[in-house]
């Protein structure tokens, strides 16, 4: 692999993720033929999360079990030492990597998975750090459109809610604007739009993206021609005092049943998760919901991700 650490979605170009995907193609075939998956016998993974996270770290743990490795979890690890500002992260992080053969790490500051690669000794592998990015996340989605659409160019997707505090939605449209024939739409209340530097970023690579804001309309009528409908939360204390205008939001920005009638048969639903009104349960029978697929799709993309960085065999 290319790639010591995974970090940002900006660090791969479109051959080193055909790599990640096609590893995990090996592991879920491999899985589904019943081979043997002990490709990480031996091999010891550090859960190093300074923030809660109940998906990711399972996720990660039973990946790593699943593959006869082993998983050592620090959960808030200045909790449990000195360690209070500057080096000490640093310090904490080589402590960990001279224990353990690949380090996940969830951090609440952006930036922090890239001071962890400058000092490790082994592979750091971002779980999400602060509001920057969650690149594991959003490979897991990338992986996730291939499957259900057959590939990843020409796919047109929606990413709707809270645009601008979501690091999945940044690092899947950092990973997106890596194929061609892309078509990007931001879909969110004005005080949550995407920022600046994403857009800035497509336009810097001729990746096509509308932003519609605040209208119900256009939020029925961009539903209707996507092929992936992303859809995230829109948190209550983003608003401020602004309560009018997040019940407003609340009520536009959701999956309603008017919503699954415009979709077209081939258009999927994905969210990140966790979810709250903008994704009803109700919603989960229809075959177009995906989301929930995610987490076995997780299972595979995580698999290969971790024999990768840690040079296992997979042919």
């Amino acid at each position: 692999m290319v790639h010591r650490h995974i970090i940002e979605a900006q660090q791969f170009n479109k051959k080193g993720l055909q790599e990640i995907l096609e590893a995990a193609d090996h592991i879920q075939e491999r899985a589904e033929r019943r081979l043997p998956l002990d490709l990480l016998t031996g091999k010891i993974l550090g859960n190093l999360f300074y923030v809660k996270s109940m998906r990711t770290r399972l996720a990660f743990e039973a990946a790593m079990k699943r593959l006869g490795g082993s998983v050592a979890n620090v959960e808030f690890p200045e909790a449990f030492s000195s360690e209070l500002t500057g080096g000490s992260f640093e310090d904490t992080v080589r402590v960990t990597g001279s224990l353990v053969d690949v380090i996940v790490l969830r951090h609440f500051q952006g930036g922090s998975a890239r001071r962890a690669a400058e000092v490790s000794p082994v592979p750091v592998i971002n779980g999400g750090d602060g509001p920057a990015q969650h690149p594991t996340q959003a490979l897991i989605d990338l992986y996730c459109i291939e499957k259900l659409k057959g590939g990843i160019d020409g796919v047109s997707i929606a990413f709707v809610g809270d645009l601008m505090h979501s690091r999945t939605i940044r690092s899947l449209a950092y990973f997106l604007a890596k194929y061609s024939g892309i078509k990007i739409y931001f879909v969110s209340p004005r005080a949550l739009k995407m920022k600046d530097d994403m857009k800035d970023y497509l336009r810097e690579h001729q990746v096509p993206f509308s932003e519609s804001l605040d209208s119900a309309e256009e939020w029925r009528e961009i539903a209707s021609r996507v092929d992936i409908l992303y859809i995230t939360q829109t948190p209550r204390e983003h608003f401020a005092d602004r309560v009018e205008e997040y019940e407003r939001s609340k009520e536009i920005f959701r999956v309603t049943p008017d919503i699954l009638k415009a979709l077209k048969k081939d258009t999927y639903i994905m969210h990140p998760f966790p979810r709250d009104q903008e994704l009803p349960a109700e919603i989960d029978p229809d075959p177009r919901a995906v989301y929930f697929d995610l987490i076995q799709y997780g299972q595979y993309l995580r698999m290969g991700l971790l024999c990768l960085v840690l040079k296992a065999q997979l042919a």
